[in-house]
Order: structure tokens, then sequence, then C-alpha cells
């Protein structure tokens, strides 16, 4: 008997995934592959390391070999995309996970190409992860990802065309990977622009509702082609020249136009309208990139279409959004920067009055209200208050900032418009300089100053004739008996009645950057702003005292450079010397204070990270000022002039800096003017000798002269004898040449003669040749006619013989493709027969291994324990049954006893009263003897005895006979429960009996089942006879049939068998 092993244990997860693993990489069929694929797909979540070690080449396999198969391609692609992303409390998840499978697809450049083959096929699936599961590749690995997408066939040309894909899931993930595709590799921004990704765009624009009415898909579309179009010129060219200019201008358009419906649009709506527009205004600003080579093309492009008009009214709009008109406002200054055409024309645009809506008396805005472009520009950067409006200020400042940049007409006129406007009055708000000028008065705006005083910087800056313009501004009437003051001393004084009052730090930057703007490099402003010693006593206080809390170090800063200004530009003639005014620095002001204030400025959050602070309001910080202090060109000019003013105060007091302003030089050392005086005067003398000696050279050189006009008479009259000697010769030339002439003639003529006899016979001999090339040619004409005769028999005999050939293999390869037909038919019938029927019996044996694998450990542990059981059963029966036959005899023996016992009494009861009534009858009897009177009574009492007694003497028959039957019925009923006892034992064996023929069956059937497992493994070929023992007569018949046909082929398949993978088991 075969022994039987305990139930298997249950398999862990790991065990399963290399299962599973094994069974995709080995299966044949592909519905086996996909089970597998199935339950991969299930642990990928949780456990995706394990199942990216164990069966990601062979899951990447599947696509390829079941790429036709669209079930299988959505189950592998998913689960690759599980594996991607795993579940974040998974105990495997980790980020290497992404770059190993990142590694698997991008080493190998057919993995990325199929990939995108799936783009190709129309299957919603198939095309969505596939794209999908390519974002998170170039996620994963950019780099590596783009250049295997760059380099394979068709590639990019592949994920442009799904733009073209009318189902949004699959346009959208199109979208977003090109725009993680796209953002840094200029090659291959050129391949996507090339293959009219910008008209696909603007048709998903259109489509999805435009900028007003558009979703999240067009702000993913305008990225898209932000992208394409950063820093490439070939793609912006490419956009300009496909007009898509006017598209934009459409766009845009759009938005502008009033609301007909007068509907409420829902605050998500707004929100993704001003996302869009924004998107927008980044995309054009793209094209006017400060630097860019085709900036100026695509500022006269923008300005062309109508776009610059439609993103100026944005910016006026008073339904607009503030971050949108600020945006808009930046766009526009990008748009006309440096291009003067466009500055000039800029300024005679109109737009609506960005004050109408505040400024009506009854609250009502008038929409029909315009004003010049600057105009509004100046309201907007001067007249706004509110907080919450700062980044429109900000970005109107730097509108007027582009106006005027690298344009020095436009300058002087806005300059001149300004000092024309605060010396009349009027419009008194919106003038820069009317702002700087008039006392500054408590408010809680301080960035009025500051903006005015950055838009006069702007003015002044490096720009002379604008700072001589601005020299002539000054206040007060002379003729009125009033102080003149100028402008340098009133800006000069508001900066020294703010430090004292502690006014806000930002007006006091203002002022301060105003003036270090104007006195650099202009000795008069210098001059002018020294004629005040107060204002040198007022700056030095300020350096020399503690910082203040906030913002006290750029004030001292800024005091610093401003005193380091006024001496590198003072001279000797300033109002206080040079030489006074360093002694006065180092005096109060120590050498190392000077470069410490200075090198905390530089140092300064401020100054140092200007260029990637935000310029702009901390929405985070709801009512507190922003921290925007400088200008960037201030910064610029800061950083580029921090160590020349640093080593002012190192220099001598002699050397005075040279400044050449209006083409004018000033500014040069005292000393240096006294030696060249010096030398100046020794020079002078030196060219009056030299002029004596030229006297006396002229009067050589006279009479020079005129020696020189008597050799000329002499040489003139040699000249005319010369001439008359070369006239003589040139007839003696003449004369011979005459001659030479002639004798050519003569010799023209015999080779004339001489030519036309070698013509003749040349003529003779070309005759003679010419027969003889007749003759020639006709010899020629008949071996060639005879040659064509012969060849045209060879030809005609060839041919026949090819025919025949050519029939005869035309029969033979008849023969053989109908043969090769027959028997390819044959093989192929007899190749799936046998495949078939090795899969069918390769299936059956494995189901039924597993079957009778998950069948043979419960069935063995149900035999033991029925073993046991049975026996514990049949003996427990078996003492049950002993003990119960037992008692039954005890019982009946006990009740035949308690009877015996009972009839005994009941005889002895009866004896009793037989015996009285004998006893009775006998007294009767005497009775009777003594007298008749009681004779007829004591008859009927005798009477009565009597059949009492016979009555007793019946009963005791019926109780004898009572106890006999009950002994014979108790002995037969113990016979019968001892007789079923003992068929209820035998029953038992038999069953027990039968059940472990049948377990013996159930173990050689295992026995079989194994052995033949065992013989596929070896590779050995198992008969259907083997296989079913208790078939039929006609069944094994077939089978022979089976073997006579396999037998045929035995080579083949032994060699096919070969070739199967083993069966494990």
């Amino acid at each position: 008997m075969f022994s039987i092993a305990s139930a298997p244990a249950k398999q862990s997860v790991g065990e399963t995934i290399d299962v599973l693993s094994g069974r995709l990489s080995s299966a044949t069929l592909l519905e086996d592959r996909r089970a597998a694929i199935l339950g991969l797909r299930s642990f990928a979540k949780d456990y995706p390391a394990s199942v990216a070690s164990g069966a990601l080449r062979s899951l990447i396999g599947s696509l390829s070999k079941d790429g036709e198969d669209v079930d299988t391609v959505k189950v592998v692609l998913e689960t690759l995309l599980m594996l991607f992303n795993p579940n974040e409390d998974s105990p495997e998840a980790s980020e290497e996970i992404a770059l190993w499978l990142a590694d698997e697809f991008t080493q190998r450049q057919e993995n990325i190409t199929l990939l995108l083959d799936f783009l190709e096929t129309n299957d919603f699936y198939s095309r969505l992860y596939s794209l999908q599961l390519l974002a998170a590749i170039l996620s994963a690995r950019t780099e590596r990802t783009e250049e295997c997408i760059f380099t394979a066939p068709l590639g990019i040309p592949r994920l442009v065309s799904v733009l073209d894909d009318q189902r949004d899931a699959i346009r959208n993930e199109a979208i977003i990977l090109l725009t993680y595709l796209t953002p840094t590799s200029i090659e291959i921004q050129k391949l996507v622009a090339f293959e009219n990704a910008f008209e696909r765009l603007f048709a998903i624009i259109e489509a999805d509702g435009a900028l007003v009415e558009g979703g999240r898909t067009v702000e993913d579309c305008l990225i898209l082609l932000a992208n394409l179009l950063r820093s490439n010129s070939s793609n912006q060219a490419l956009f300009r020249e496909s007009g898509c200019m006017n598209r934009l201008a459409d766009l845009l358009g759009r938005v502008l136009k009033p609301q007909t419906d007068g509907s409420e649009i829902a605050s998500w709506a707004a929100a993704q309208r001003n996302r869009n527009v924004y998107a927008f205004l980044a995309v054009i600003r793209l094209f006017v990139v400060r630097g860019s080579a085709g900036t100026s093309l695509n500022q006269a492009a923008i300005w062309k279409h109508g776009l610059a008009y439609h993103i100026l009214q944005l910016a006026f709009s008073h339904e607009a959004q503030t971050q949108i008109k600020a945006e808009a406002l930046i766009t526009c200054g990008d748009v006309i920067r440096q291009n003067a055409p466009l500055q000039e024309t800029f300024a005679q645009m109109m737009v609506l009055a960005p004050l109408a809506k505040s400024g009506m008396a009854d609250g009502q805005a008038s929409q029909g209200e315009k004003v010049f472009v600057i105009d509004g520009l100046l309201d907007l950067t001067l007249c706004l208050q509110d907080l919450q409006e700062f980044d429109v200020r900000f970005a109107a400042a730097e509108c007027l900032q582009a106006y005027f940049s690298h344009h020095p007409a436009v300058r002087l006129h806005f300059l001149g418009r300004a000092i024309e406007g605060h010396q009349s009055g009027a419009n008194e708000s919106s003038n820069v300089l009317t702002v700087l000028l008039q006392p500054p008065v408590e408010s809680s705006d301080p960035y009025r100053q500051w903006f005015a005083a950055v838009i006069t910087f702007h003015l002044l800056h490096e720009n002379s004739e604008a700072k001589s313009e601005a020299m002539g501004l000054t206040e007060g009437d002379s003729e009125d008996g009033e102080e003149v003051v100028t402008a340098i001393q009133t800006l000069s004084a508001h900066v020294t009645s703010g430090l004292r009052r502690g006014d806000d730090t930002r007006v006091l930057v203002g002022y301060l950057m105003l003036l270090l703007g104007w006195l650099f490099e202009d000795l008069d402003a210098v001059n002018d702003f020294l004629a005040e010693g107060s204002n040198v006593q007022s700056l030095i206080q300020a350096v020399s005292q503690p910082p203040a809390i906030g913002g006290g170090e750029i004030v001292q800063g800024l005091c610093t450079m401003l005193l380091g200004v006024a001496y590198e530009f003072s001279t000797k003639d300033s109002p206080i010397p040079r030489a006074t005014l360093l002694s006065i620095l180092t005096a109060r002001i120590d050498r190392d204070v000077y470069l410490d204030r200075l090198s905390k400025l530089r140092s300064h959050p401020f100054i140092r990270d200007f260029e990637v602070l935000p310029q702009r309001l901390d929405a985070s910080s709801p009512g507190r000022l922003p921290d925007v202090f400088f200008d960037r060109k201030f910064v610029e000019f800061f950083k580029d002039n921090y160590s020349r003013i640093a080593r002012a105060i190192d220099r001598e007091p002699g050397m005075e800096i040279s400044v050449v302003t209006n083409g004018v030089q000033k500014g040069v050392s005292r000393e240096l003017v006294d030696s060249l005086r010096s030398q100046v005067e020794d020079k002078q003398n030196a060219v009056n000798e030299i002029q004596e000696k030229l006297a006396v050279l002229q009067g050589q050189l006279g009479q020079e002269q005129a020696d020189h006009r008597r050799s000329k008479e002499t040489a003139a009259l040699e000249m005319q004898r010369v001439k008359a000697v070369n006239e003589g010769l040139q007839k003696h030339h003449s004369e011979e040449l005459r001659k030479l002439q002639g004798q050519l003639a003569s010799k023209e003529n015999d080779q004339r003669k001489l030519v036309a006899q070698l013509q003749s016979q040349y003529s003779i001999k070309e005759n003679e040749y010419q027969k003889q090339i007749a003759q020639l040619r006709s010899q020629q004409t008949a071996q060639e006619n005879d040659h064509q005769k012969q060849l045209e028999q060879v030809r005609k005999v060839a041919e026949a013989e090819a025919e025949k050939i050519r029939r005869r293999t035309d029969a033979e390869v008849a023969d053989l493709k109908a043969n090769i037909s027959r028997l390819e038919v044959v093989l192929m019938k007899s190749q799936k027969e046998y495949n078939a029927l090795q899969l069918q019996r390769k299936n059956e044996i494995d189901m039924q291994r597993e079957k009778y694998e998950k069948l043979l450990g419960p069935l063995r542990q149900e035999y033991e324990d029925f073993k046991i059981q049975s026996k514990v059963q049949a003996d427990e029966k078996q003492a049950r049954f002993k003990e119960e036959l037992q008692g039954l005899c005890d019982r009946k023996d006990a009740e035949i006893d308690a009877y015996r016992e009972q009839s005994q009494v009941d005889l002895e009861q009866q004896k009793l009263k037989t015996k009285e009534a004998e006893e009775k009858c006998q007294s009767l009897e005497k009775q009777l003897s003594g007298g008749d009177a009681g004779k007829k009574g004591m008859e009927a009492k005798l009477k009565q005895m009597e059949s009492e007694l016979s009555a007793a003497k019946t009963a005791k028959d019926a109780a004898e006979k009572q106890l006999s039957e009950s002994k014979e019925a108790a002995k037969e009923e113990a016979r019968k429960a001892r007789e079923a006892t003992e068929k209820k034992l035998q029953e038992s064996n038999e069953a027990r009996e039968t059940t472990q023929s049948e377990l013996d069956d159930l173990l050689m059937v295992f026995g079989d089942l194994e052995e033949k497992a065992r013989l596929v493994e070896l590779g050995e070929t198992v008969s259907d006879g083997e296989d079913d023992d208790g078939e039929e007569d006609d069944d094994d018949d077939d089978e022979e049939e089976e073997d006579d046909q396999e037998s045929e082929d035995n080579d083949d398949e032994k060699e096919e068998t070969k070739q199967k993978p083993t069966v494990k088991k």
C-alpha cells in the first residue's frame, strides 16, 4: 500500500509571482499567457518590485508576441502602468523601481518603438495606455527617452498625429506627453512644429471653446505652444510665415467682445478663462524676449496684425482681473521696447480712461471716455492708491520705461512735457516732477513718490542732454524776491527732511536712487548738490548712526554711495572743494565704516538676490506692502559701479575725474594743468625758432626755384632736337616696313599655290580610300548576313530545345509543386494534429496532475482519518454491541426471574386461597351436617367457593402458561438481537474492506499518472491506450490506427519532441 503525504503548505506571495512569471514565459497558448498576466496585474500595485524582477521582460515580450490581441495588450499595458504607480502603502514602493523600469525600456530602442507602434492602432486603450506609459518613462529618464523617441522611425510624426484623434482622453494625453517632451530639445521642437503642430493646436483650441469658454485643454495647448516657441527662432519664423499671428489676434479679439447674453459666469469658469488668457500672454512674450535675434521681426508682425492693440485694450479693460492687466501691460512694453518706429506710434494710441470708474460722481463708469495711452499709464502708476492694484502700477511703470528705452528723442520729449506741465501747474496728479518736487505729505501710499523717482531715473540715466535740461528746472521766482531753488536741492531737502521724520524707506530709496543716477558723471549736478552744505552733513549723520530697524541698512548704504559719488565727481572748484570734502568724510566717517555700509548694501538680499525675487505683491500677506525697493536698471547700475565708488575714498584729492559731457571734457588735476601750461610755453618758444628757420629756408627755396626754371628751358630746347631726330627715324622705318610687306605678300602667294597642290593630292587619295572603304563595307555586310543566318538557325534550334526543356521543366515543376503542396498539406495536418494532440495531452496531464494533487492530499488525510475512525468505530460498535447484548440478556434474565418470583408469589397466594376454600368447604360440610336450615345457603356458598376454586386453578394454569411463554419469548428476542448485532458488525467490516479497495485503486491510478508525467519529462510518447485502460475494443482499434499514423512521421515527431520544453512536476 502507498504512503500518503500530508497536505501541501500554502504558497507565499513571492512564490505565487514566481509561478505566474514562469507560466507567462513558458506558456504556448494565448489564454494561458493572458491568465498569467491577469494574475500578475493583481500583485502589481502592492508588490511592484517582485513583479518587475520576475516578469518585466516577459511582459514587454508579450507586447511584441501578442500585439495583435487587443485584450492582452490592454492587460499588459495596465500592468506596466501599475508598476510605475504602485500603492503608497506598498512595502516595495520606491522611486528606484520607476528608474529601473524606464531603463529597461530606454536601453532597447525596439521597446520604445513598440509602444509607438500601438499609436497607429485605432483601439482606445492601446493608444491611451501607450501614451501614459511613454509619459511615465519620460518623467523617469528624460534625456534617454527623448533620444529614443527622436531616433525612432516616424516617432515624432506618430505622436503629433494623435492630436487629430477625436477622443478627448487620447488627445489630452498626447498634449501632455508632447508638453513633457518639448521643453528643452530644440531638434524635437522643430520636428513637432514641422508636423503642422501649430494648426492642429489651434484647431483643438477652437473646438474646445477658445480662450473664453475653453477648459484645461486650451491651457495645455497654450503651454505646449510655448514650449515649441521658447528660444527657438526657427519655429518662431515658421509661426510668422504660417499666418498664425492673425489667429492669435482673432483669439484675443473674441476675449474683448462684451457678453451679449448678460448671464453671470461661474467662478470656476472665470478662473479658467483667466488662466487661459494668462497663458496666451505668456506665449506672446516669448516672441519679444530682450536680446533675441528675431525680436524686431516679431514685434513688427505683432503690431501689423493688430495684436498689440488688443493687448493694450485688455490691459485697460475695467472687467479684466488685476494679474491679467499687469501681464498685458508688461507684454505691451516688451512689444515696443527698443523699436523706435513702434515707440513713436505707440504714444498716439487711445485707451479707456483708467480712473473713469472711480472718478464718476454717481459711481457709474464712463465706458466711452478715452485718453492717450501715455496719460493712461501715468494715471495707473501715480494715481492708483489701492494696494491690491500694485502689480498693475508696477507693470504700467515698466511699460513707460519700455516706451522711452533706447530712444533719446522720446526721453527728451517726455521730460520736456513733464517740465512744462510742472511749471504750468496743469494735471499735477500725474506729473512725475510735480510728485517729486512737492513736499511729501502723510500718505499710506509710499509708492507714488517711488514710481515717480524710478521713471525720472530712467529718463536721466546716462543721458547728459536730459540732465542738462532737468538742471534748468527751479522752484521760486527771483523777481518776486523768492529764493530760487534747483530741482537737485529740492530733492536733497526732501531726503534730509525724510531722514529726520523717519519716512517710509521706499520713499527715501526712490529719492536716493534718482539723486545717484543724476549726480553720477555729472560735475555740474555734483556742484549743485554740494552748494548746500547741510546735504553732506545730513548724509554723514545718517551714515554714522546705528542702523534703524527695517530698511536702515538700505538707506545708510545709499547715503554712503551718494557721498562717494559726490566726492568721486567733485572738483577743486566745487562749493565744497575736493580736498575739504575728503577731510570731512574721513573725519566724520571712518574708512572702514564707509566700506562696511557699502558692503552691507551690496550683500543685502534685495540687491544680491534681485534677479530671483518676485517684484510683485505678496498675496499670502494681505494688507502688507510688497518688498519692492529697487529698480532693475538701478541694481545693474549699482553693481557695475560698486567697486569704483568703494575705491573712491582712497583716491587723492588732486586727481580729479575726467568726464566728457556734451562733447566737453570736465574735471582734471590742477597740478597737471600747470605742468601742461609750462610745457605749452616751451613748445611755443620752440615754434618761434622753427618759424625763423623757416624764413631762411624759404629764401633758399626761391633761389633754387629760379635755377630750376633755367634748367627747365634748357631741357625744352633739348626736347625739340630729340623730336626732330625721332621723326626722321620714323620715316626710315616706314619705308623698310613697306618693303617687308611686299616680300610677305609674295611668300603668301607661293604658300597658296603649295596648299592648292596638296589639296588636289589629298582629294585623289581620299577617293581611293573611299573606294577601299566601300569594298570593305560590302564584304562586311555579306559576312554579317551569313553570321545573321547562322545565328538565326542556332537561335531557332536553341529556342526549340529551350521550349522542350521549358515544357519538361514546367511539367516537373508542376509535379513537384503538387507533391510539395500535398506534402505541405499532409505535413501541416500532421503537425497540427500532433501539436493539438500534444497540447491536449499536456493540458490534460497538467489538469489531471493539478486535480489529483489537489485531491490527493485531502484523500490521503481522509483515508488515514477513515482508517483510524473505522477501526475506532468498529471497536466501539463491537464493545457497544457486546455490552448491549449482555445488558439485554441480563435484563431478560432479571425479567424472567422477577416474573418467576411473581408467579411463585401468585401461586402461593392461589394455594393459600385454595387451602382456605377447602377449609371453608370442610367447615360448611360440618355446618351442613349440623343443620338443614342453612343447607341451601351453604350450598350456594359452596357453589360460589367451588367457582372461585376453579377460577383460581384456571388463573394458576394461565400464569404457568404465561410464564413459559415469557421465557420462550425472551430467549427468542435475545437470539434475534445477537443475530442483528453480528450482521451489523459483518456489514461494517465489509464497508471497511470496500473503502480500502477503492483507496488502493486510487493510489494505483496516481502511480500511473506520475509514471506518465515522468515519461513526458523524458520526452517519450505516451499513447492513448496507456492513458485509459478501461476503453472498449473499438477505442483500442482507433488508438492502433493513430499509432500507425504517428509511426509514419516518427523521425519528425522525435525531433519535435526533443525540442518540446520539459514539463515540471
